[in-house]
């Protein structure tokens, strides 16, 4: 690799949150029964004529703020012509030489490097229907079109080929994704396709500046798959140019089970689109003010929500970055903060233990049955003394599992903390007379033998002692 260097460039694609389709009012609702959610329209039958959605137009913009674009005061679509079965026209309107959006960048780390990475464009279009293939007939495969998607407002945001290895492209996916998600205009729920990206990956030999020839994979629709196909990939081309072969210009894709790229096929000449203005929509001319007004509207994004979670709330810059990565991770955050306002504790709690639980069961944070509520009310048990740190992992778990409260599972399973003087006090004695040796060795200056006298205090009482009074107990009966 050392005499090796890839180039990377991304296309994401991006459906937008609109309730209605980009030039009809079909619904954009995901699912639904195949070929139920369209019109005349998005069907293209003759006759008739789109009408773009302002929601749209104001969504698109709001992407470009937020990648740092400039928004074109002129922008037009076009017409792309090509056909595939799931292409009702046989041509996609897209936008070509004009877009809505240029000239933008977001900020990446990876590789424990700061690195920023240039995007060239953010145009819309609408997207094509869905093939789904069904099998075979007398050996012949077929297979059967839904065009409730036909005509779902997207936008294409392109990178610069900025990025050098497979960790940076993930970086740059996942902050792209952060990025959207924060402004409101898609839910980027890449398991339905909401945000999906299309990857052009070279390699040149290290100190060149000439592009080498690139190859495409196609729809990558997860974090993982994205790095595995380009690790993969980038060491394909590099064999292939130290056997002496030849890079062929193509499309591929990647075959999650056997792990590695496929080519699908040749695109060793640029596809001829044909683009021409779409003579039906008119020209979009964007007045200052309502740039200014949508950009007055852009909420908090992640990298100022980072920089105010560390100087506000003084946590690290590693917590600050995981929890801001992830809207839902952050929104949630900021609302237990709201019940319990201890910023560290809070994080601890959900970067450790409820992370954890939630990922052993495959769970995402929105889908969590514990609310933020609840989770503050548990912190507050322990801020208490009325559980443990402990006896509140447990209780957690349940929570996890059953979305009942913490104070009502406390109840049930007689979890609350011993904290009583006069009780600990008695169960200390049995366990100093049950462990003289441990006692001699405390005695004798081996300090730490405290520890497991600590240890046998909370077994006699089932985790349930309050871990502060046993430890101040039992060095005074100890010292005595």
């Amino acid at each position: 690799m050392a005499q090796w260097e890839a180039v990377v460039g991304l296309e994401v694609h991006v459906e937008l949150k609109t309730n209605t389709k980009i030039f009809c009012n079909s619904s954009t609702e995901f699912g639904g029964d195949p070929n139920t959610h369209v019109c005349p329209v998005c069907m293209g039958l003759p006759g008739v004529l789109p009408v773009l959605n302002k929601k749209v137009l104001e969504y698109a913009v709001k992407a470009g703020l937020a990648l740092n674009c400039e928004i074109a005061p002129f922008s037009k679509f076009d017409r792309k012509n090509y056909y595939y079965p799931d292409l009702p026209k046989n041509y996609q309107i897209s936008q070509y030489d004009l877009p809505i959006a240029e000239h933008g960048y977001l900020d990446i780390e990876a590789e424990k490097e700061n690195k920023r990475i240039g995007i060239t464009r953010v145009h819309m279009e609408e997207d094509a229907g869905k093939l789904v293939h069904q099998g075979t007939i007398m050996t012949t495969p077929y297979s059967l079109v839904d065009y409730n998607r036909t005509g779902v407002p997207l936008i294409e945001i392109v990178s610069e080929p900025d990025m050098r290895t497979a960790e940076e492209a993930r970086a740059y996916l996942e902050k792209l994704k952060a990025i959207i998600q924060y402004t409101g205009v898609s839910d980027c729920k890449m398991e339905e396709g909401s945000l999906r990206c299309d990857v052009n990956i070279s390699v040149r030999p290290t100190g060149e500046t000439e592009f080498g020839t690139k190859a495409e994979i196609k729809n990558m629709n997860s974090f993982k798959a994205l790095q595995k196909a380009l690790e993969y990939e980038i060491e394909r081309q590099i064999d292939v140019l130290e056997d002496g072969g030849t890079i062929v210009q193509e499309t591929r894709t990647w075959d999650e089970e056997k792990g590695v790229t496929v080519s699908m096929r040749s695109k060793e000449e640029a596809h001829d689109y044909r683009y021409f203005p779409d003579p039906d929509l008119v020209p979009v001319v964007m007045e200052d003010e309502w740039v200014e007004e949508i950009k007055g509207s852009l909420p908090e994004l992640p990298d100022d929500r980072k920089k105010r979670y560390i100087e506000a709330y003084g946590l690290s810059e590693y917590d600050a970055t995981v929890l801001t990565m992830a809207k839902e991770m952050s929104d949630y955050f900021e609302e237990v903060l709201e019940y319990f306002p201890q910023p560290k504790i809070v994080s601890n709690w959900m970067m450790g233990d409820l992370t954890g639980l939630l990922n052993a069961s495959q769970v995402e944070i929105e889908n969590c049955r514990v609310s933020p509520t609840q989770l503050a009310e548990l912190l507050k048990l322990i801020d208490k003394g009325t559980i443990s740190g402990k006896i509140a992992k447990s209780v957690l778990e349940e929570m996890v599992a059953t979305g009942k409260d913490p104070a009502k599972i406390v109840e049930e399973k007689g979890l609350v903390q011993i904290s009583d003087q006069g009780e600990l006090e008695k169960i200390i004695e049995e366990v100093i007379v049950s462990n003289p040796k441990s006692v001699e060795d405390y005695n004798n200056g081996k300090k730490q033998a405290i520890g497991f006298l600590v240890g046998q205090t909370m077994k006699a009482t089932k985790g349930k002692a309050n871990p502060g009074m046993v430890n101040k107990l039992l060095k005074e009966k100890l010292d005595q």
